[in-house]
């Protein structure tokens, strides 16, 4: 089995599920963006939020795709940044419980949070993100040694607010002959690092992962043809429609995937186990529509659950749908 190895925000989340757009008005949040908030203000909404029922979960983009990956059976490694606090320390203990290589540094500040907002009409989510300590996160700090033995890299879009950080991972990533993967985050993200990510994409990055929105953001065009432009960049672009599907490119090779079924209630972490599903099958080999519905496959399971942590009867069913998928007797 081949392994990976993710680099991003380890961030614990805050999950609000809420019947309206109030709070995000209060605070000037755009509907399904993801902002950076300081500490005072994360502490406001915070606050407001503790009276209407919240959960609390260990995530990051690139974390969760690094845990759905090691649940699947990836061997699995973490780099980030967290605080001196029982916050970062829950955080490691449980990448450590799923089998992940956590190799997390200590910084200064507070370990980061994300405050997730999810309309419970529309399932659109809202993030309000403090990072914190992994802001600190920083070049110096990643070893090339500890990216040795890993086959793939898998780095999230949103540690752009460091360019400089996303862009020696991914000089050692290609200096260790490593598939590279992007997901790209979030389209005000994109918007903000567009030059960036663009140089970065044509220069380094094998898989591009992105939703319609993102997709958008980073070309200019609608979903088909700016799945074509990102192909044009790298080796596989992915271009995901939520409930549409999904399209998968790589040269002349072209795939739409349908959606897997699944009853939603929270659609956070969809993507980053799109991805995890994803980058697992194309581990070990599997054609690329394949990939892309493995990745559906577990897509579906977590919008079953508040947060992005999938429970294990609906991990079960997926490790089955997936084993009739690829022909692999238990």
């Amino acid at each position: 089995m081949k392994s990976i190895l993710g680099i991003g925000n380890a961030l614990t989340d805050i999950l609000a599920i809420l019947p309206d757009n109030e709070i995000l008005e209060k605070y000037c949040l755009p509907v399904g963006s993801m902002q950076h908030v300081d500490a005072d203000t994360g502490n406001k909404i915070w606050q407001d939020l503790k009276d209407k029922g919240i959960k609390y979960v260990a995530g990051g983009s690139a974390a969760n795709t690094i845990s759905a990956a090691a649940i699947l059976g990836m061997r699995a490694g973490f780099i980030g940044k967290v605080g001196k606090d029982d916050v970062g320390s829950l955080f490691k203990s449980d990448q450590v419980q799923e089998g992940i290589t956590s190799m997390l540094e200590r910084g200064k500040a507070p370990s980061g949070r994300c405050i997730v907002i999810v309309n419970g009409q529309t399932s659109d989510r809202t993030f309000a993100t403090y990072l914190g300590a992994a802001l600190e996160l920083e070049p110096e700090d990643l070893d090339p040694d500890k990216f040795d033995g890993y086959d793939y890299l898998h780095v999230e879009g949103y540690l752009v607010q460091n360019q400089r950080l996303v862009r020696r991972a991914v000089e050692i990533g290609r200096e260790k002959n490593m598939i590279i993967s992007l997901d790209l985050a979030s389209y005000n993200v994109v918007e903000s690092n567009l030059a960036f990510l663009h140089d970065i994409v044509k220069n380094y990055v094998d898989i591009v992962f992105a939703n319609e929105a993102e997709s958008l953001a980073f070309t200019g065009k609608p979903p088909r043809e700016a799945l074509e432009d990102i192909a044009g960049m790298c080796k596989i672009a992915i271009v995901k429609e939520g409930k549409k599907g999904s399209m998968i490119k790589s040269g002349d090779e072209y795939h739409f995937v349908d959606v897997a079924p699944g009853v939603p209630r929270d659609g956070t972490g969809a993507g980053d186990v799109y991805a995890a599903g994803f980058l697992y099958a194309h581990s070990l080999g599997q054609p690329l529509d394949v990939c892309g519905k493995v990745g559906s496959i577990i897509a579906a399971k977590v919008i079953e659950v508040i947060g992005s942590k999938i429970d294990i009867p609906r991990w079960k069913t997926a490790k089955a749908e997936i084993r009739t998928l690829m022909g692999i007797e238990e």
